[in-house]
Parts: C-alpha cells; sequence; structure tokens
C-alpha cells in the first residue's frame, strides 16, 4: 500500500506540473510569432499594396503554428515515457 501511496503522489505532482505549464502556453513564442505575421501580412498586402508579399508572409502562421504543434507533441511523448520509466 505504501509503495501505491508514493506513486500516486508521484502522479500528482507531475500532474500540477503540467497545469501550471499549460497556463504558461498563453504567452507561447510561436503564438505571438504567428499573430505578428498575419498582422505583417495584412500590412503587406493591404497598406504597401503588395499583394504576393502579403500572401507569401500570409502562409507563415500556418506553418509556424504546426511546428510548434509538432515539437509540443514530440515533447509530451517524452515526458510521458519518462513517466512509465518511473513507475
Amino acid at each position: 500500500m505504501d509503495l501505491f501511496q508514493q506513486q500516486s503522489g508521484r502522479s500528482s505532482q507531475m500532474a500540477e506540473e503540467e497545469m501550471k505549464m499549460a497556463g504558461e502556453a498563453s504567452t507561447d513564442p510561436a503564438l505571438l510569432a504567428a499573430a505578428a505575421s498575419v498582422l505583417l501580412a495584412w500590412y503587406q498586402f493591404y497598406l504597401r499594396g503588395n499583394k504576393a508579399g502579403g500572401v507569401f508572409v500570409g502562409l507563415w502562421p500556418p506553418t509556424i503554428l504546426a511546428f510548434a504543434s509538432y515539437y509540443k507533441q514530440t515533447d509530451m511523448s517524452d515526458r510521458m515515457d519518462r513517466m512509465r520509466r518511473m513507475m
């Protein structure tokens, strides 16, 4: 029973740690970069009249967010593997 309580305590501590990290995701640099590139695309397209440049820059946000998502999923997978090894 004592071993179960120790593992349960570790799991709850890791869950709390994950919750903290989820709260910090709102200031994610990738999200800020994607938003900035949308603004830059609008600037290029509408204000400067550079339609090709605006469309080109407008393709950056999905690419930035896709890379960020890939890296976060890889990080989460690594953490899950480490948790499994600890148990």
